[in-house]
């Protein structure tokens, strides 16, 4: 039985030239898990958004063709009726939770419904416990990070146990563990509970290897339909920039098949004995020298400083610290990532960093200007052009000067993240260090690639850069050296692949199929090692 159907359904934003969605013809079966793929703008979240039925009820537009949602056609049904049969989680969480406890929250869709209080406090506790957020039951969601936010909303989604989930990068700002777990207990409420889950991923092996079938959009049009091994085949000759780090590692060594998760990539090295010592792998050759444009480590060691945080605490009144003496300097043209688990402090030191909020001990020292993007690139947005927003020079910066005239808010989640970029940087008065709070949130390989360059561009002029992600590929491609915090303090401060290698959940896929401690971070690092390999052996 189908959960969710599109039959031919096209679709155009209020204001657009072209179709965001184009004779979409989908199915989805009830206990079906479909990852739903694409590149930045493909449609994704407007697709969702209609099973949603937030388009066109919400967004207005012209709309054509049908939708049903269990049995509701999404025509005649609003996101009211349909929240009954389908829970959704958009990019934007902070735009979702209406409530002001976290306990509260995760109660109202469950008392929308007119449940039993016992009931009630079941379904909280249930779906709390699930997603590893009881701690939060009783915190104002207003003090939440953007990772705890996105669970709590999530939980909200889920709490009422809908037969269809619809979820949009729904890892985007959880660590790595937190969005390990969420992907697996997706998967058991697929094969436990016979929920049919929609998810909408640019982080794709995350997710791959729970994935029945993979749905790739184009251009607001299916391009691909297939199991996740068959798409990843199609995505070499099609759309390389859909392929996952494993896989792409697997096509540069020349290897096959391609692996859907860590678990395949390695079981096929070992049956070309390959794996034998992951260890000797990843050291008998030397890592690639590094790219000229990276400053070298030894920078740290002198110089005029662009920021400089000397011993910084920040103790909310009645709370636990959340910056507990931080020490940190950034040099002119630096590019440093900084990770940790979620609620470990890292956008609160950046607010610091930045002037935002003062702390309650210490001080924070900078030699100019310091620009800071947050997690919602919304909070920038305030005109009805793009062109507004920005000054064509900065537009141009980001790649979004075509889109002048769109609204803002039609934007995909990366074109609004690129946006909001563009904003921070356009103040006139260069600044001295430029701070990103998860800048990859909705950004497919593609942009992901074009913004490393474009801070690379940045760094070259002397701008240090400071990173927030959870992204391991990306810290990869940008980061010098990789700072974790955790528990309000850095417990580790190193060049990146000291700390991007050799361990599990802080570590690039490369390295993690690799299975070593070495130098290998990415997949062209990772090819050239294996065909050394494979050279060795042939020729001893």
């Amino acid at each position: 039985m189908s959960t969710l159907t599109f039959e031919r359904f096209s679709y155009t934003y209020a204001g657009a030239d072209t179709p965001s969605l184009r004779e979409v013809s989908l199915h989805v079966d009830a206990g079906e898990f479909v990852v739903l793929a694409g590149l930045s703008a493909s449609g994704k979240s407007t697709l969702l958004r209609a099973a949603s039925g937030l388009v066109p009820h919400f967004h207005g537009g012209v709309a054509a063709g049908r939708v049903l949602v269990g049995g509701l056609d999404t025509r005649e049904h609003g996101p009211g009726d349909l929240a009954a049969v389908a829970g959704t989680l958009l990019q934007d969480p902070e735009t979702q939770v209406v409530m002001t406890t976290v306990r509260a929250e995760l109660a109202f869709p469950l008392e929308n419904r007119g449940l039993a209080p016992a009931a009630v406090a079941r379904g909280v506790e249930e779906v709390a416990l699930a997603l590893g957020i009881a701690e939060l039951l009783e915190r104002s969601t207003h003090e939440l990070s953007g990772g705890e936010l996105q669970r709590v909303a999530l939980g909200a989604a889920l709490a009422g146990r809908p037969p269809l989930v619809l979820l949009d990068e729904p890892t985007s700002q959880l660590d790595p563990v937190a969005g390990d777990e969420l992907v697996w207990l997706l998967r058991r409420l697929n094969e436990e509970w016979g929920t049919a889950v929609v998810l909408a991923e640019h982080r794709l092996e995350r997710c791959l290897g729970h994935a029945d079938r993979v749905v790739v959009l184009e251009d607001g049009a299916v391009a691909c339909d297939a199991p996740p091994r068959a798409m990843l085949e199609w995505a070499a000759e099609r759309a390389p920039a859909l392929q996952t780090p494993s896989a792409r590692l697997f096509v540069r060594a020349g290897l096959r098949p391609l692996p859907a998760g860590v678990k395949e990539a390695r079981a096929t090295l070992r049956s070309h004995g390959l794996a034998r010592d992951p260890v000797a792998i990843a050291e008998s050759i030397p890592p690639p020298a590094a790219a000229p444009r990276r400053r070298p480590w030894a920078s740290r060691a002198g110089g005029v400083a662009a920021i400089r945080a000397r011993g910084i605490w920040q103790e909310p009144a009645g709370t636990r610290a959340i910056l507990r003496g931080v020490d940190l300097t950034l040099v002119p043209g630096e590019r440093v990532a900084l990770m940790g688990r979620n609620g470990a402090g890292k956008s609160t030191l950046l607010r610091h960093l930045s002037g935002l909020q003062r702390p309650t001990r210490g001080r924070v020292e900078a030699a100019g200007r310091v620009a800071l993007l947050l997690q919602n690139p919304g909070d920038y947005l305030i005109h009805e052009r793009v062109g507004d927003e920005a000054t064509p020079a900065a537009l141009d910066l980001v790649g979004l000067t075509e889109l002048a005239d769109r609204h803002p808010r039609d934007l995909s989640g990366g074109e609004r993240q690129r946006l909001a970029l563009a904003i921070v940087m356009d103040a006139g008065e260069p600044a001295v260090a430029l701070l990103l709070d998860e800048p990859t949130r909705g950004m497919d390989r593609a942009a992901k690639g074009e913004l490393a360059d474009r801070l690379d561009v940045l760094a070259a002029g002397g701008t240090a850069v400071l990173v927030a992600t959870h992204d391991a590929e990306f810290a990869a491609a940008v980061a010098d050296r990789v700072i974790l915090l955790a528990d309000g303090h850095a417990i580790a401060d190193a060049p990146a692949p000291e700390i991007l290698s050799g361990g599990w959940h802080f570590a690039t896929e490369t390295a993690r199929v690799l299975g070593g401690d070495g130098q290998a971070l990415t997949p062209e690092q990772g090819g050239a090692l294996l065909r050394s390999r494979m050279t060795i052996e042939v020729h001893p």
